[in-house]
């Protein structure tokens, strides 16, 4: 018997991309599927449209905006499946999107999670930013993927089409081992939004599993549907969640000189974006270091932080992103990483 996949669509406001949407993901040929949204207390008409054109589509109503991280939190805490697929309502998917992932990860069951190629859905030939083709993490904690270097999104010319273990999986075409994510402790609900998918395959690496990008499986992603790049509040949201990921994740020896030297790092970013005229930059990362700040003096005890692993990270690399691209010059992914790393 086919195994239950539960595809789990997190809405907040987003009754036009439901509406333009959702049939490509009803379409979808997997036997034993089952398709929940999940409304984050939208103040449009989302519920209203789905009860009256998708009534047989199941509806979890949170009582407040919970974000992301605790969206998704706590309504899988009350629904069953053997896989997850955390999608975005702003992504269209491609036929057959569900079946090499799932054949994938039920051949090797060390895969925890694993994402679908993820591409422009206004600009297909192109990589898209949030996931591209895998995700990567450097030295100093700085997220990137195949495909995407910071604001350098490559066109997709077949260069990543390989099914290959990756750092992280991005969280908005996610599909997830449901023991598994329970066993890590699964999303942590104070990130709210950004790079909560990130610390979830980081502890899940850090309990024995992989993390997996499959080429086989595409989507195509409109992105910044909910918080515009450039907004304040994502840029608060990056900034902070990045060190409280890397204060959770990585040893004592290594936070007491990693994350100082990232604070500083994010400074200078400040200064630089200041000086070319984005205002709001400068204040949002000083407020994002305060707020970690209060993280790590009020809610470090109680923190989700998976037990030591000997299991080595794949998709890491020791090197600094940040030096590859703005001072080398190296704007692709296969510029700065080898492909036997």
């Amino acid at each position: 018997m086919d195994p239950l996949v539960t595809i789990v669509i997190l809405n907040w406001n987003g009754r036009d991309f439901l509406k333009k949407f959702l049939p490509s993901v009803l379409a979808s040929t997997f036997p034993n599927l089952r398709v929940v949204v999940v409304d984050n207390a939208s103040g449009d008409d989302s519920v209203a449209f789905l009860r009256e054109f998708y009534p047989s589509i199941e509806i979890i109503s949170h009582p407040v905006n919970w974000g992301f991280a605790k969206g998704y939190h706590e309504a899988l805490k009350i629904l069953h499946a053997d896989y997850f697929v955390l999608l975005n309502s702003d992504v269209e998917v491609s036929p057959g999107w569900i079946e090499p992932v799932i054949e994938l990860m039920e051949v090797n069951k060390r895969i925890a999670a694993c994402q679908s190629k993820m591409l422009q859905y206004d600009n297909r030939s192109f990589f898209e930013y949030a996931g591209a083709g895998g995700g990567w993490l450097d030295l100093f904690g700085y997220p990137f993927a195949r495909g995407r270097i910071f604001d350098v999104c490559e066109r997709d010319e077949g260069q990543y089409d390989s099914t290959e273990p990756v750092f992280w999986a991005c969280g908005a075409a996610m599909f997830v081992r449901a023991s598994a994510y329970g066993e890590s402790g699964g999303l942590d609900p104070w990130f709210f939004a950004h790079q909560e998918e990130i610390d979830l395959c980081w502890r899940l690496q850090r309990l024995g599993y992989l993390v997996y990008s499959c080429h086989k499986s595409v989507v195509y992603h409109v992105g910044g549907g909910t918080l515009p790049k450039g907004n304040s509040r994502k840029v608060f949201l990056n900034f902070r969640n990045n060190l409280i990921m890397m204060a959770k994740n990585l040893s004592f020896k290594e936070s007491l000189w990693k994350v100082p030297l990232r604070m500083g790092l994010d400074i200078i970013s400040a200064f630089k974006t200041l000086f070319s005229g984005e205002f709001h930059y400068m204040p949002a990362i000083f407020k994002a270091h305060f707020a970690f700040v209060y993280w790590i003096i009020w809610h470090q005890p109680g923190r989700l932080k998976a037990g030591k692993s000997t299991s080595v990270l794949k998709g890491y690399t020791r090197r600094s992103i940040v030096w590859a691209h703005f001072v080398k010059g190296r704007r692709f992914f296969s510029e700065i990483i080898d492909k036997n790393e």
